[in-house]
C-alpha cells in the first residue's frame, strides 16, 4: 500500500469526532504546503514492536546527530492519541518558541517544545495552529 493509502486508512480507522478532525487537519497542512513529501510511520520498530502512536508526516528536513550521522525526516507530524490529537513541529532550536509564540492564543491546548496537543479542533484557534505549522515548514525550508 502506498503512503497516501496508509494515511487514508489510518485516518478512517479513528473514531469520530477524531476522524473528521484528522481529515480537516490533513487538508489544512496540505493547503499550507501543497507539494510536500508525505510520510507514514506505523509506530513500530525494526522488531515490529509498537514504540509510538502512528504518525503522518509532512515535508522534508535532514536531522543531524551529534555523531555526525544524518537522517531524512518530516518537518510536521500529526498523530491521534488517547485523548485527542498531537501536532509535532520538528526542527525548532528554541524549545520555548512554540509555547511563547502560540500558547496564549491557541485555545485549549498543551504546547511544549515541539508538540501542540488538543482534544478537538473546535477547542483551538485553527488560524493560530496553521501559523505554527507554517512556521515549522519555514524553519527548515527544504524542498521535498
Amino acid at each position: 500500500m502506498n503512503v497516501q493509502g496508509q494515511i487514508k486508512e489510518y485516518i478512517t480507522s479513528q473514531p469520530e469526532p477524531k476522524r473528521s478532525d484528522m481529515q480537516a487537519l490533513h487538508r489544512i497542512i496540505l493547503q499550507v504546503m501543497p507539494a510536500c513529501k508525505l510520510w507514514f510511520l506505523d509506530g513500530k520498530n525494526s522488531e515490529n514492536k509498537t514504540v509510538s502512536n502512528p504518525n503522518i508526516g509532512y515535508g522534508l528536513q535532514t536531522i543531524k546527530y551529534a555523531d555526525g550521522k544524518t537522517k531524512a525526516f518530516y518537518q510536521i507530524g500529526i498523530s491521534a492519541n488517547k485523548t485527542g490529537i498531537s501536532v509535532y513541529i520538528l526542527g525548532i532550536d528554541d524549545k520555548t518558541y512554540l509555547a511563547k509564540t502560540y500558547g496564549k492564543n491557541i485555545g485549549k491546548a498543551s504546547v511544549t517544545g515541539y508538540c501542540i496537543k488538543f482534544k478537538t479542533l473546535q477547542d483551538i484557534n485553527i488560524e493560530i495552529l496553521e501559523a505554527a505549522i507554517r512556521y515549522g515548514f519555514e524553519t527548515h525550508n527544504e524542498k521535498g
